[in-house]
């Protein structure tokens, strides 16, 4: 072994190795515990960046963990390559989506192997390849005959200037970001999943993922948006019609004193009067242009108009002026509500901005609300008030009373709604999956046949990024013959969601034999479902949910057998720099290559587990950098310094039954090491504090480079720097490798098994305890590890700086906690 560290040339050696001896190949073996384990895939942008090296770093550190126990390990990856960035990015330099993406795939590919990232790369997927998403044009037309596909007209984002269609992240300050022209919605045709009919399963679901963070769940629960409550007729004064409402909140139906629309109601016409005709139109062209999310954003200002119609409240007789406002929107609910201003904020604010009276219905128990007087809404349980025979009630009793006396009166009913919206599939985009479908004259909608697929995406196209989607105006995809009748037809000509292509890669993933099928059933049988996903919290609310109602679809179609996508979810943090997260924008990226290059892989990656727990944001530090080199250097000497010795010592020669002090020591922090390691990776992925028990463990053992070792005790060396090595391999593998070779081992670190650690040996004979006073740290003491109460306190009572600080004090308590600390109280 070279006494000095070469970073370059040990990983190219190891990755060479790794490569040609198929390390990270997975294949099913029914005698072997499996471990699915998986990071999103990137999107192909042309270059990794330091959140990739983060992510895929924590990813190898629970693969490489797991093998080592003796997992049978799958650890792929794949690109996520279809998307607006190549479709805006061709428009930009004239270059064909499918050539930069696939350009950038190799690129991506190459720097991924060149952090020496444990992937079985025979199971590369790219999700604009024809042979991956005809299968998801397949799965659309099989959803499609089960009843979970359908087509209906939705808003979307629209630049009249430009004449297309936009996505949410093209629309900057409601203006097109190509030509800063307005943006309004536009009711045009758009193909669904019905996500809604698996609503209630995929809530009742997040409480059997007890190894989904928390925040996820409830992102999630609060997403799908379950709410029990009364339906309720309002008649429209001086006409046969009403208007429907949805609320949870039956108790404050006496309070309500206005109703609010959506401005998309289609009520809207026939409840204007001529007078505010005008102001209506206005108001709902306006509307038009603002996205929902910004509409029902809370610090916005809650704004509205009088459409001049009233309304009939039920329960009282009382007029209701019918307004349409800005937070009101037609996908939630039936698109009207009734306003409760004394009891709802947002009712509240509106009520005050346009003078609409308010009615309190409902008192706290402690004390007496005046309209007049109140600064905001009252929305806590309290007693009815105002609210004829149900005055008196507690609020929650009054729920189910006034809810069963809508009922009665045959103006309503109890029912469920649900904020979870039907998956809007559709894109007027050009770099997606083509949706198979061919619309006749005589036919109607016609699916591709299997047959036919896939409908692939043709390549001689322009993009121009004006008039719609580039494939309305490719004659040689449009203009096709209807499959039944045999007349001229055309295609669909928008295309999938790509999040419809990440809700099933990991299928694919878990599947080697692919020809005529998406996956192979058995192999995914196996593999599925992935033990350790991988990603950014981010994707809490759209990917992951998505990908759990595909696999839901798919276990009901037949095609796979597991309820769930994922068993355990870890969510990583950001990297921050200079107080941002890196971006091209902000200037403050770091180049993973120029680190690869100056200081190897193992340092970038050992940083980037150090620096922060997984869960949490990483500071980027430059020092941090140049110090997980150090270390590197530091083990690598430490190793070369004895690796001769080591390698040629007899692997038959045994620890010594009788150890002196020091070599106790070094032996029982060798085992409490390993424990400590193992349990920081073992499900609780606390790598910053494992890799810091390494570095304790090293600086434990780097003075023994200056002394005599004899023969009788290097087994003792021996196994400690085994351990070593071992415990390093996840963080900085490719050091590991050389380190291992060095000690006398054959075939690579695959070869070998996780250390165990033995307790007995683990075990202190002396340990620390923490005295404190009042709660403060006043001294420490050395006790025996099995100490008792009564020894703790009198050895604590007996340190002479505690009886200095206690000298003329009343002892009132001594708090103790055996192998930890005692709390003098005076």
């Amino acid at each position: 072994m070279k006494s000095e560290y070469n970073p370059a040339e040990v990983e190219k050696k190891w990755q060479r190795f790794w490569e040609e001896e198929g390390s990270f190949r997975a294949v099913p073996d029914p005698e072997k515990e499996k471990c699915y384990v998986l990071e999103m895939f990137p999107y192909p942008s042309g270059r990794i960046h330091m959140g990739h090296v983060r992510n895929y770093s924590i990813g190898y550190v629970i693969a490489r963990f797991r093998r080592l126990q003796g997992y049978n390990v799958l650890h792929p990856m794949g690109w996520d390559a279809f998307g607006m960035p190549a479709e805006n990015a061709a428009i930009k330099h004239g270059v064909p989506p499918a050539r930069c993406t696939y350009e950038n795939i190799d690129y991506m590919r190459n720097e991924l192997k060149q952090i020496g990232l444990s992937y079985d790369w025979d199971r590369e997927v790219a999700t604009c390849d024809p042979d991956y998403y005809r299968w998801e044009q397949w799965f659309f037309l099989k959803m499609r005959e089960k009843g979970l596909v359908y087509r209906k007209k939705s808003s979307v984002n629209w630049c009249d200037s430009c004449k297309t269609v936009l996505a949410n992240e093209q629309v900057e300050n409601n203006c097109c970001w190509r030509c800063d022209s307005e943006v309004m919605q536009k009711e045009l045709p758009q193909w669904f999943f019905r996500i809604t009919d698996y609503a209630d399963e995929l809530l009742d679901a997040c409480d059997a993922l007890p190894g989904w963070p928390e925040r996820v769940l409830t992102m999630q629960k609060n997403w799908i948006g379950k709410s029990h409550g009364v339906e309720v007729e309002f008649a429209i004064d001086g006409s046969d019609r009403t208007l429907r409402i949805f609320t949870t909140r039956p108790d404050t139906l006496f309070g309500a004193t206005f109703m609010s629309m959506a401005p998309e109601h289609p009520l809207v016409p026939s409840l204007t009067t001529p007078e505010q005709k005008t102001a209506v139109e206005t108001f709902v062209e306006r509307m038009r242009k603002v996205d929902r999310l910004t509409r029902t954003s809370e610090d916005v200002e809650k704004e509205g108009v009088f459409t001049g119609s009233y309304a009939v409240n039920p329960m009282n007789r009382e007029r209701m002026p019918i307004y349409l406002a800005n937070f009101v929107l037609m996908e939630y609910g039936t698109g009207a509500v009734m306003a409760v201003p004394t009891h709802d904020q947002r009712d509240f604010e509106f009520a005050r901005q346009y003078g609409i009276p308010m009615k309190v219905v409902i008192q706290p128990p402690d004390a007496t609300l005046l309209e007049e007087e109140m600064t905001e809404a009252y929305t806590a349980p309290g007693v009815l008030v105002n609210s004829g025979k149900f005055s008196g009630l507690p609020s929650e009793e009054a729920k189910e009373r006034i809810a069963e006396e809508v009922k009665t009166l045959g103006i309503g009913d109890r029912t469920v709604n649900y904020r979870l919206r039907d998956w809007g599939i559709s894109r007027q985009r050009y770099w997606g999956a083509p949706i198979p479908i061919i619309y006749c004259e005589a036919c109607g909608e016609v699916p591709v046949p299997d047959s036919d697929l896939p409908v692939v995406l043709p390549e001689d196209v322009e993009l121009t990024g004006e008039g719609g989607s580039p494939l309305a105006a490719h004659p040689g995809f449009v203009n096709t013959s209807c499959p039944r009748c045999g007349q001229p037809a055309s295609r669909e000509t928008d295309t999938l969601d790509t999040f419809v292509e990440s809700s099933w890669y990991f299928l694919r993933y878990a599947s080697r034999r692919r020809e005529g099928t998406p996956f192979d059933g058995e192999e995914v049988g196996y593999w599925m479902s992935v033990d350790q996903y991988i990603g950014g919290i981010e994707h809490a609310v759209m990917h992951l949910l998505y990908s759990r109602f595909f696999t839901k679809v798919l276990r009901d179609l037949g095609l796979v057998f597991v309820d769930e996508p994922f068993t355990n979810l870890l969510t990583q943090g950001m990297v921050i720099k200079d107080g941002a997260k890196m971006s091209k924008s902000k200037g403050n990226v770091v180049d993973p290559d120029f680190l690869v290059q100056k200081y190897g892989a193992d340092t970038a990656r050992l940083f980037s587990l150090f620096a922060a727990p997984p869960e949490k944001d990483l500071d980027w530090s430059d020092q941090g950098v140049e110090g997980a080199n150090r270390f590197l250097h530091r083990v690598w000497r430490l190793v070369a310094h004895f690796a001769d010795r080591l390698a040629s010592l007899d692997r038959e020669t045994p620890i010594p039954d009788v150890l002196s002090e020091s070599w106790t020591v070094i032996r029982r922090k060798t085992h409490q090491t390993i424990r400590k390691v193992t349990h920081d990776l073992d499900g609780r992925f606390h790598f910053n504090t494992a890799i810091a028990a390494i570095m304790e463990f090293v600086n434990l053992l780097n003075p023994l480079r200056e002394k005599k070792i004899d023969d009788v005790m290097l087994p003792v060396l021996r196994e400690s720097l085994e351990a070593l090595t071992l415990l390093l391999a996840p963080f900085a593998p490719h050091i590991a490798e050389e380190m291992w070779e060095a000690l006398g081992h054959t075939g690579g670190i695959r070869a070998a098994r996780w250390p165990a650690f033995d307790e007995t040996v683990a075990k202190e004979e002396e340990i620390t305890v923490v005295v404190q006073i009042k709660g403060k740290l006043r001294s420490r003491i050395r006790v025996p590890a099995d100490s008792p109460r009564e020894v703790l306190e009198k050895a604590a009572l007996a340190d002479p700086r505690i009886r200095e600080l206690t000298t003329g004090k009343t002892i009132r308590k001594v708090i103790v906690v055996p192998g930890k600390l005692v709390n003098i109280v005076i």
